[in-house]
C-alpha cells in the first residue's frame, strides 16, 4: 500500500516497492509525476542503486569475482521498509539480503526520505556502510515529470533552462547503453535545450557532467509553467524520454553507465563513491513547481 503525504498545498504518494515517490498533485489536482503506461514506460520515479546505467556485458568485477546486475541496479525492484513518517514526509530503508548479496557482495543501508515542501518535494539518499570492508556504490534518481503538463500544450513547447550559461556536450551511448569512450556531441548552448523528440530518438539520453549550473528548469517557454530541479549534490545530470511519450525524466546521478573500454572493476566506475566501514554519504535533490510568468 502507498503512503499518503500532504501539506497545505500538495499531496503525494510514496510506494514501498522501489521506495519511490509516485504521485505529486497540487490543489487543482494537476499531477506532476508520470503515472506510467506500458505503451511507453511503466516506470515512474525509480531509485538507481547500487549502479546507475548499465554494466559492461551486464557484469562487474568485485575483488576479482564476477557479479551480474541489471540496468540501474536492484533497488527499484526491491521492497523498502517504512521506518519513520509524518503528515508530510516518509522515510524508508533497504538493507542487504541473500538476494542482493548474490549480485552485490556488500552489507549496506540505503535510507530514502521523501519530504513535501511548500511548493514541491525533496528526496534524500543516505547510504551507510555497516560492514567491515569498503563499500563502493553509485546512486541516482530517475524522476519522470509529465510533459506536457497542461491541456493544449505540446512536448516541443517546453525547454530545459539551466541557471548558468553553459556550452556543453552530451556524452554518447552505444546501443547496449554503455558510454562511448571519448565521444561527445554538442548539445547545450547558452544554457538552454529546446525539447524535440528527434534528439531522443537519435541519442536515447542526454547526459552532462561537470556543469556550472546547480539547477535546471523544465518549463513551457511561453507560460513559464513547469518544474525546477536542484541537483547540486550530484556531479552528473541526464534527461530521458521515449519518442512520443508525454514525460521527461530528470535524472541527477552520482555515477553512470559503464564505458565501452573500462576495466569492469566496480571501484573504477566514474563517480563511484567508496565508504569506509561506519561511514555515511548523503545526497539530496529538490523539485519545485513553477507557477509561470
Amino acid at each position: 500500500m502507498s503512503i499518503t503525504l500532504s501539506n497545505a498545498s500538495l499531496t503525494a504518494a510514496v510506494r514501498p516497492l522501489g521506495g519511490e515517490l509516485t504521485s505529486l498533485q497540487d490543489q487543482t489536482g494537476t499531477e506532476y509525476i508520470w503515472q506510467g503506461a506500458p505503451a511507453f514506460w511503466s516506470g515512474q520515479n525509480p531509485i538507481l542503486f547500487p549502479i546507475v546505467g548499465s554494466l559492461k556485458d551486464g557484469k562487474t568485477d568485485v575483488g576479482g569475482r564476477t557479479f551480474e546486475m541489471g540496468r540501474h541496479g536492484f533497488a527499484r525492484q526491491s521492497t523498502f521498509t517504512p521506518v519513520d513518517q509524518g503528515p508530510d514526509y516518509a522515510v524508508l530503508e533497504l538493507r542487504e539480503s541473500p538476494e542482493t548479496l548474490a549480485r552485490f557482495p556488500f552489507p549496506f543501508l540505503l535510507q530514502v526520505r521523501h519530504q513535501l515542501l511548500a511548493n514541491g518535494f525533496s528526496t534524500t539518499f543516505a547510504v551507510e556502510n555497516p560492514g567491515e570492508a569498503p563499500l563502493p556504490f553509485c546512486v541516482g534518481a530517475h524522476t519522470a515529470i509529465r510533459c506536457p503538463l497542461f491541456k493544449g500544450e505540446r512536448f516541443e513547447d517546453y525547454a530545459l533552462m539551466f541557471d548558468q550559461p553553459e556550452d556543453a556536450n552530451t556524452l554518447l551511448l552505444t546501443p547496449q547503453g554503455l558510454l562511448r569512450s571519448g565521444e561527445t556531441e554538442p548539445m547545450l548552448h547558452g544554457g538552454k535545450v529546446t525539447l524535440d523528440y528527434t534528439a531522443f530518438q537519435r541519442l536515447d539520453t542526454l547526459i552532462f557532467q561537470g556543469l556550472r549550473s546547480k539547477t535546471v528548469r523544465l518549463q513551457n517557454r511561453e507560460t513559464g509553467r513547469g518544474v525546477s530541479l536542484d541537483f547540486q549534490d550530484f556531479p552528473m545530470i541526464a534527461f530521458w524520454t521515449k519518442p512520443g511519450a508525454p514525460f521527461l525524466c530528470l535524472e541527477p546521478w552520482q555515477g553512470c553507465a559503464a564505458s565501452d573500454r573500462e576495466t569492469g572493476r566496480f571501484q573504477d566506475k566514474p563517480f563511484a563513491v567508496t565508504l569506509a566501514p561506519g561511514e555515511q554519504k548523503t545526497l539530496a535533490y529538490t523539485v519545485t513547481l513553477l507557477s509561470g510568468k
